[in-house]
């Protein structure tokens, strides 16, 4: 359902959040090791994070990232929407468009009625589900998750 890179996102996000605040940044190289994620590829998701203001970003031999929003404010929902953008959330689950239910003319998808439950729920889950949140979790169990 969620790309690699909104995955990514999600696990790198909840790393740094979980780092200590008198750490500073994290470089990309320990994220990326400590995540057995492919540095390249994840430093493109976290520059783009950085783009849309959900994380600071420092180059050089010091640098790394770290949070720019307090993470009880960043939702899951702001991750998907960065990275994956809002297709989840308005696409079709039969056909690849938005959904048949906003032009009157045409006819629902055979799935229409069920998926549309399921993605208000979707909805609801990523607009109250915070970064904070997920790093508790994560701190319960012992390891990221997501």
């Amino acid at each position: 359902m969620l790309s690699n890179s909104c995955r990514y996102g999600i696990r790198a996000v909840i790393y740094i959040a979980s780092q200590p605040s008198e750490k500073g940044k994290t470089g990309i190289k320990q994220i990326s090791k400590d995540l057995n994620l492919p540095t390249p590829f994840l430093a493109k998701i976290l520059q783009q994070l950085a783009k849309q203001k959900i994380l600071k970003s420092l180059k050089g031999p010091h640098g790394g990232f770290s949070l720019l929003k307090d993470p009880r404010k960043i939702t899951l929902l702001d991750m998907v929407k960065t990275i994956d953008g809002e297709e989840i959330f308005t696409n079709c689950l039969v056909h690849n468009s938005t959904c048949s239910c906003v032009d009157k003319h045409k006819k629902p998808c055979p799935v229409h009625d069920d998926y549309k439950g399921l993605r208000s729920d979707l909805i609801n889950l990523f607009s109250n589900k915070t970064i904070y949140d997920l790093v508790r979790k994560t701190n319960e169990t012992g390891k990221i998750v997501i």
